[in-house]
C-alpha cells in the first residue's frame, strides 16, 4: 500500500484530518483570495480558472476527502466557504496561537480579502502583501534618497489612498511629488464602483461598499453592519463619502493601502505624543513606520508602528526581524491593544530572548511607557 493511501486509511480509521494540513490550505486559501481579487475584481469567476485559484481548488478537494468533508464543487462556492468559514473551523483548526479562530478570509459585506487575509497571506518566507508594500517603498526611497524628499513621498502615500484629477488642482498639491509617486496608482477596479462613483470612509479614507450595492444615506442606515470598508474596524459616524467621475480617479496599490495607509493615523499619534512630551526623535530610513529616539540614556531605544488584527502573525514578523535596537517599542492603535487578549497574544507568540527588548503599547501609553523602559534602561546600565 502506497504511504498516501495508508495515510488516508489511519485517517478514516481515526477521524483526524491530517497534521498541519488544514492550516497550510488556510493560508493558501488566504494567498488565492489576495491574488484573485487583484487579478479579476471577484466577479467574474469564469472558466477555465486562473491557476492559482485552480490549485487552491483541487488542494481544498483533496484535503475534505482526506478528512470525509463534501467538498466544494465551483471556485464560486470555495469562495463563500472563505467567507463564512473561520480559522478555527474543523477543517483548518488553524491554531489558536497563530491566527484568531473567528477569522475569515473574504469579507461578508464586502466580499473582498479581509484585513487579516492580507496578514495571514503574509506569513511565511516570502512576506506576501506585506513584503510587496516594503519593496515599493524600497524602491522609493532608492530613488528619492534618504531624507525630507523620501518622507515628503511617503507621506503624500499614506494620506492620499486616493488621489481624483480635482486634487491636482488643490491647495498643497506638489507637481513633483505627484511624479515621484504616480506609478503606485492605478485605475479604480470596477468592484469598488458603487452608483458609478467610489465610496471612501470618512474614518480612514480607504475604499468602502455597501451591502446594498448603493449609496448609503444619512441616518441609522448608515451606522449599521452593512457599510464595508477596507479599515473595517472605523467607527460608523456618518455614511462614506462619494467620488464621483470615478475615471479621473486613481487608486493607490493594496498592499500600500493595508500597510502604509492605514497605520498612518497611528504614526501621527505616536508623532504627536512625543512631539508633546518633548521627546526628540528622527525618522529611520527604510520602508517601516520607525523612529529612533535621541538622548534615551545608555542603550539604544526605538519605536514601530503597526496596525494589525492578528498579535501573534505581528509577533511572528518581528521574530523574523528582530529589531536591532536595545529596546523597541512596538505602537498598535489604542483600540486594538485594548481588545481582550490581544497583547497577552502578542507577548505569548514572542521567543523568550525578545520579550525583555519587545514591549507593546498604543499611542496614549507611549510615553509612561518610554519612561518606564528608560528607567530599566538606567537600572540595568
Amino acid at each position: 500500500m502506497r504511504a498516501g493511501t495508508a495515510r488516508r486509511a489511519r485517517q478514516q480509521d481515526t477521524g483526524e484530518p491530517p497534521e498541519g494540513m488544514g492550516s497550510e490550505l488556510f493560508h493558501e486559501l488566504a494567498r488565492m483570495v489576495v491574488d484573485l481579487a487583484e487579478i479579476q475584481g471577484l466577479r467574474s469567476f469564469a472558466l477555465p480558472y486562473p491557476g492559482l485559484a485552480q490549485r487552491a481548488l483541487d488542494r481544498t478537494v483533496m484535503h475534505c476527502l482526506d478528512v470525509g468533508e463534501t467538498p466544494p464543487r465551483s471556485l464560486p462556492e470555495l469562495w463563500e466557504w472563505c467567507r463564512t468559514r473561520p480559522a478555527g473551523d474543523p477543517l483548518f483548526a488553524v491554531p489558536v496561537s497563530l491566527v484568531a479562530p473567528g477569522t475569515t478570509l473574504v469579507h461578508p459585506v464586502g466580499r473582498m480579502p479581509t484585513r487579516s487575509c492580507l496578514e495571514v497571506a503574509s506569513h511565511g518566507p516570502d512576506g506576501g502583501v506585506a513584503a510587496h508594500a516594503r519593496a515599493l517603498l524600497g524602491d522609493l526611497e532608492a530613488r528619492c534618497g534618504m531624507g525630507e524628499r523620501y518622507r515628503q513621498c511617503r507621506r503624500f502615500l499614506a494620506r492620499h489612498p486616493v488621489v481624483h484629477q480635482q486634487d491636482r488642482f488643490g491647495p498643497g498639491w506638489s507637481r513633483t511629488v505627484w511624479s515621484r509617486v504616480k506609478d503606485f496608482y492605478g485605475p479604480l477596479p470596477e468592484s469598488l464602483l458603487v452608483d458609478r462613483g467610489l465610496l471612501r470612509c470618512p474614518s480612514c479614507r480607504l475604499p468602502a461598499l455597501s451591502r446594498k450595492r448603493a449609496v448609503p444615506v444619512p441616518g441609522p442606515s448608515a451606522t449599521d453592519a452593512d457599510i464595508w470598508c477596507e479599515g473595517e474596524e472605523c467607527p460608523r459616524d456618518g455614511p462614506p463619502e462619494l467620488i464621483r467621475e470615478p475615471d479621473l480617479a486613481w487608486i493607490l496599490r493594496r498592499s500600500l493601502r493595508t500597510f502604509l495607509a492605514l497605520p498612518h493615523r497611528t504614526e501621527e499619534a505616536v508623532r504627536d505624543a512625543l512631539d508633546r512630551a518633548g521627546i526628540d526623535h528622527e525618522a529611520l530610513s527604510g520602508p517601516l513606520s520607525a523612529y529612533r529616539l535621541r538622548d534615551t540614556g545608555p542603550g539604544i531605544v526605538d519605536i514601530q508602528v503597526y496596525d494589525r488584527l492578528q498579535p501573534a502573525l505581528l509577533a511572528a514578523y518581528l521574530t523574523d526581524n528582530a529589531p536591532l535596537a536595545d529596546r523597541t517599542l512596538v505602537v498598535v492603535p489604542d483600540a486594538l491593544a485594548g481588545r481582550d487578549g490581544y497583547q497577552d497574544a502578542f507577548t505569548d507568540a514572542l521567543p523568550a530572548f525578545l520579550r525583555d527588548r519587545l514591549a507593546l503599547t498604543t499611542p496614549e501609553n507611549l510615553v509612561l511607557d518610554l519612561r518606564r523602559a528608560r528607567r530599566e534602561e538606567w537600572d540595568d546600565a
